[in-house]
């Protein structure tokens, strides 16, 4: 009989999110995923030095990089050197490089939330009394701060990123495997974040996921797109997750979890037969 693949599942099991349990996730994956690989759980500090025996990595939910930023440089420095497949792949252009490319897709025009770095360009955003100040380099709310118009000139040094405070209806996240729309959520209460409901995506709804899922160009991997219901009507992203996008798999039924593990089974072993 031929071996089944090695995959080595880089998460942290400790990790405390708020509203969520991370290891509850990664648990119900790998008891999935060992149905057609030979699997290994190992937190992500730990990476870099284990990789090297087996056929790819996969990064699920290791939480934030800032908590562990020499280690993850380490891993994606040594990875790219002994060319480790690594699922998501380390070419991602979104959050995996920072939160620079809401700045860029801002100036291009894309409906993302307007976002900008400088003292010097607040007045490109609209007006407003509160402003979101964010690191660049954030993830999870760390560092996240709302403050007045009479703060914000004070915290923007270049490595912040300053949006309007948007009064939005509701937050939706639309979740793809590879390029493939897999399913959507919602949180209908905007001050409760993380308790999702199952959302019924548009023709317009997917339309403006799929845009930013075709921009970040990654062959393979998990995506989340993170958008709000702004007053107008319309969606602005809020956030494009291609490094360790948390799934909230038990807000699905078990028909929807069992097609989740589906499409990410297929999708790793077409990564793992790539040339």
């Amino acid at each position: 009989m031929p071996r089944m693949p090695r995959i080595l599942y880089v998460t942290d099991l400790a990790y405390e999110a708020r509203g969520r349990r991370y290891c509850d996730e990664d648990i119900f994956l790998t008891s999935r995923l060992r149905e057609d690989f030979d699997l290994a759980l190992c937190d992500p500090r730990d990476a870099a030095a284990l990789m090297d025996a087996f056929d790819a990595v996969v990064v699920r939910n290791s939480g934030p990089v800032l908590t562990h930023q020499d280690a993850y440089d380490d891993f994606r420095e040594r990875a790219r050197a002994s060319g480790t497949r690594v699922y998501n792949p380390l070419s991602g252009r979104a959050d995996m490089a920072g939160k620079q490319y809401l700045l860029d897709l801002s100036a291009a025009g894309y409906p993302v939330i307007p976002t900008v770095d400088s003292a010097a360009d607040l007045h490109r955003l609209p007006p407003t009394d509160r402003y979101v100040v964010k690191p660049k380099q954030g993830a999870d709310s760390m560092g996240l701060e709302i403050v007045t118009g009479d703060r914000v000139r004070a915290l923007v040094t270049g490595d912040v990123l300053v949006q309007p405070c948007v009064d939005f209806a509701y937050e939706v996240s639309f979740y793809f495997v590879d390029h493939d729309y897999q399913y959507a959520l919602y949180a209908p209460r905007p001050d409760r974040r993380w308790e999702l409901e199952p959302y019924e995506p548009t023709d317009g709804d997917l339309a403006f996921a799929r845009r930013f899922i075709d921009w970040n160009a990654l062959d393979h991997g998990i995506q989340r797109v993170d958008a709000c219901r702004a007053p107008g009507g319309e969606l602005l992203l809020v956030e494009l997750e291609d490094l360790n996008p948390y799934l909230s798999l038990d807000a699905l039924d078990d028909d929807g979890r069992d097609a989740f593990v589906t499409a990410m089974k297929a999708s790793l072993h077409r990564f793992l037969s790539r040339a």
